[in-house]
């Protein structure tokens, strides 16, 4: 069965007429056509390059890539934000992250929304013109893991953007259709972008057992956009007093104004154990019952993760939602054992998608535009991971953008 194609920005009905001697296809409208695949990729690389952020060696490059070919199970979008991530960062500068290491040039990025252009034949959940947020994540859908729906533990997992997997800082990618999810008509792409972020984030708190509650205090470790955005979810939760601690003072002040009422912490040089002394006090109370019973530490240094542990009051819960270095050596286990203190780790997230959409869906719940504080057109890429690296710049979260108009 041929694809379905959007053209001039028509969104297809659902209704399906028989042709003679071809399984159904999709109907045609008097703005809309049925082309043949090979047609479809003809017209669209004859029409426009497609910009691809390349890294390897630790260097970055810009270059037009050929447009790919959906196979039967796959969508062809037109990436229209992606958002750049620490990890993108750690690709760029280490050429790895942990014992995931780039071996030939890799297309970056996997925040990303975008539009529908064509579906392959087996696709049934989106048609050209679905606006959807990608699920970078690709699981195997065969190994005991994913049965047991722990597919973001997949050890084959596909993920966009990480070593041998293409990502989005492009103009056109091909992606799972199940793994890309519609959003509603008043989501901008570029809040859809943010949704990635938002998914470690919730996947996290459901680590929590329940302990990030109303009322009950809590803390962040680390200021930036993952932080933020936990800072934010859990003022959502009803969660209170919170503290937010970061090294650089320009970012606590802006978690400041992100979520009002939150009690800064600057990190200085101080140890692990004097740190926390000096948080638990920004809680109001001596008594261990009122320390904060859960811990998101969102920066992934060691150092922080040893802060995070002695603030944490007994029983309680720190999740380490950073990625740090392979190996920590000086935690305090004893004082963890000691306190019967859960220390939970996180990789990235499963089944959060439908639930993070209904957060961000129309901002009532839960605004994360104002995270966004650089954006760049495709054609600068380069650029824009540049600012976000660069610490002088007062960057949070960085998006790439590509606001072409695609005719076919």
């Amino acid at each position: 069965m041929s694809p379905s194609i959007l053209l001039n920005g028509n969104v297809p009905n659902d209704n399906f007429l028989p042709t003679a001697g071809n399984p159904p296809i999709k109907a045609i409208s008097a703005t809309r056509t049925t082309l043949d695949l090979p047609s479809l990729l003809t017209r669209l690389s004859s029409s426009y390059t497609n910009p691809s952020l390349t890294v390897f060696s630790q260097r970055l490059n810009l270059r037009s890539t050929p447009i790919p070919t959906p196979c039967p199970t796959q969508a062809l979008i037109h990436v229209r934000c992606t958002g750049i991530c620490g990890s993108d960062l750690h690709l760029w500068h280490r050429g790895a992250i942990g014992p995931l290491r780039i071996t030939s040039p890799c297309i970056l990025g996997h925040e990303a929304a975008g539009e529908v252009l064509a579906v392959g034949a087996a696709v049934k959940n989106l048609e050209p013109g679905d606006r959807v947020a990608i699920e970078p994540g690709v699981p195997c859908g065969e190994c005991w893991l994913c049965y047991q729906g722990r597919y973001n533990l997949c050890e084959s997992v596909k993920f966009a953007g990480v070593a041998d997997c293409d990502g989005s800082i492009r103009r056109f990618m091909v992606h799972e259709a199940k793994y890309c999810h519609k959003i509603p008509d008043s989501m901008t792409f570029r809040t859809a972008a943010l949704l990635e972020p938002l998914a470690v984030v919730m996947h996290a708190i459901s680590m929590c057992a329940g302990k990030l509650a109303l009322g009950r205090p809590a803390l962040v470790c680390g200021a930036g956009p993952i932080g933020l955005i936990a800072l934010k979810a859990a003022r959502a939760s009803g969660a209170w007093p919170l503290v937010i601690t970061d090294v650089d003072e320009a970012r606590l002040d802006f978690a400041t104004r992100f979520v009002s009422g939150v009690r800064p912490w600057l990190i200085q040089g101080d140890s692990a154990l004097e740190n926390s002394d000096g948080l638990r006090k920004l809680f109001g109370y001596k008594d261990e019952y009122l320390a904060p019973q859960v811990v998101l530490e969102c920066t992934g240094v060691e150092s922080s993760v040893a802060t995070a542990a002695y603030a944490c009051r007994r029983g309680g819960t720190v999740v380490v939602v950073g990625v740090g270095k392979s190996k920590m050596d000086n935690l305090p286990f004893m004082h963890l054992s000691l306190g019967e203190i859960d220390l939970k780790f996180i990789n990235r997230y499963k089944d959060m998608w439908p639930a993070a959409i209904n957060l961000l869906g129309d901002g009532r719940i839960m605004d994360l535009d104002g995270l966004v504080t650089h954006q760049f057109e495709l054609e600068r890429a380069i650029e824009a991971m540049e600012t976000c690296a660069d610490r002088t710049s007062g960057s949070i979260k960085v998006q790439i953008v590509d606001d072409e108009k695609i005719q076919i």
